[in-house]
């Protein structure tokens, strides 16, 4: 194991390396491209023999996956923002066509109005398809959860696309500690050759993958991505437990509770938000303000089991989304619509207020995080909430 200052890119390139995978489709796209120039530069170095297409555009690079996956290699793509959108038409096919392409988005908003500072919405826009979601903390859990992905995407009972989700230039840019293990450990971990499956196209072995099937087979097809996406909980639940095990940190699969002891109110959130949340927390626990963090790993599958059980014990829980969804219930950011959904059925339940953070890139201080905190702690003494959602640091 080697301790390293580095950023998230390098980190997430260094885990497709320890992947071992058989083909690389990339097109350049800040702040996704760190990724792509690392990867181009293992391969020149001699340190990763892997197939590199630099493809005409998103759409190409994203097809290209899915292709290359379909025949049974292990691949690697990635982009971000509006490229992400660009390829939508292959982001919408891949999991139809169960194929286990792992991808990187360096999150961005979506430029629009030629905005390119980090926003979580340009992957949660396409959270209903079919794509495993994560969301690390910090370069660490971009390792991580990166190379968990593959172990995850390709397990028989799963066969769906991963795409792990990085704050665009904080975590992406940003050196942090990352503790790096040898190739052999990392293969100790993930064999470099996927498990057998039967969807491979080979031409001693002829089949249709996706053929027209119209309603046929529409209906059923969509059946077993369901059921697809359902046995990834229980399959993600073991692979965090083996990676715990092999590497001695990984944490819980899909929520994390950070400062709650004793606590009757959180805060709830996705990515590099946790870092200011932590610290913000921490003092405002030594001033006699106990406010608990709740970290979401994993957004797609939502584990809504694990969720409700880590929440239901709160007065307030305030989901922080670094997203929109104009014209939804309440006009709420998408995660908090799917917290407060899950909670739904409680007999007892936590309030649960939403506040617009970061959108558009604007930093995320701690002090910003002390005022949120604040504010919900007031919401626990006086069970008054006057703003279910909250802009917050609008200008005048």
């Amino acid at each position: 194991m080697v301790r390293m200052l580095t950023t998230g890119t390098t980190a997430i390139a260094t885990a497709v390396k320890h992947a071992d995978v058989d083909v690389i489709s990339a097109y350049p796209i800040r702040p996704y491209t760190g990724v792509m120039n690392e990867l181009a530069r293992m391969i020149a170095d001699g340190e990763l023999d892997a197939e590199y297409i630099v493809s005409d555009s998103e759409h190409t690079q994203f097809e290209i996956a899915k292709h290359a996956a379909a025949c049974g290699a292990r691949v690697f793509t990635g982009s971000a923002g509006i490229g992400w959108a660009f390829a939508h038409e292959a982001i919408v096919v891949t999991p139809t066509d169960r194929v286990p392409v792992v991808a990187m988005v360096g999150n961005r908003a979506l430029d629009d109005p030629g905005n390119f500072g980090v926003e979580h919405t340009e992957t949660l826009v396409v959270r209903d398809l079919g794509w495993m979601m994560c969301w690390p903390e910090n370069p660490q859990e971009a390792y991580d959860l990166t190379l968990m992905g593959y172990k995850i995407a390709e397990d028989p009972k799963v066969l769906m696309p991963y795409v792990v989700c990085c704050d665009g230039n904080f975590i992406t840019h940003v050196r942090f500690p990352v503790d790096l293990p040898d190739e052999e450990t990392a293969r100790e971990f993930l064999p470099p050759t996927p498990p057998p499956r039967v969807n491979v196209l080979h031409p001693d072995r002829p089949l249709s993958i996706a053929p027209h099937v119209d309603y046929y087979w529409g209906a059923e097809i969509r059946r077993q991505m369901d059921q697809a996406m359902k046995n990834a909980i229980e399959v993600t639940r073991k692979v965090h437990e083996e990676f715990n095990k092999i590497f001695g940190r990984g944490g819980p699969p899909f929520v994390e509770e950070i400062n709650t002891e004793d606590a009757d109110v959180a805060l709830m959130g996705v990515g590099g938000m946790a870092m200011p949340a932590r610290r913000a927390l921490s003092q405002l626990r030594k001033e006699g303000i106990k406010v608990g963090y709740i970290k979401l790993r994993r957004f797609r599958p939502f584990a809504t089991e694990d969720i409700v059980n880590v929440l239901k014990k709160f007065k307030v829980v305030a989901v922080l989304d670094m997203d929109f969804s104009f014209g939804s219930p309440y006009a709420g950011g998408i995660i908090f619509q799917e917290v407060r959904s899950a909670l739904y059925d409680l007999s007892e339940r936590p309030k649960v207020v939403n506040y617009l953070i970061g959108l558009g890139g604007r930093e995320i201080t701690v002090e910003v995080m002390r005022s949120i905190a604040k504010e919900v702690y007031d919401i626990a003494k006086t069970g008054e909430v006057k703003q279910l959602v909250k802009w917050v640091g609008l200008r005048e």
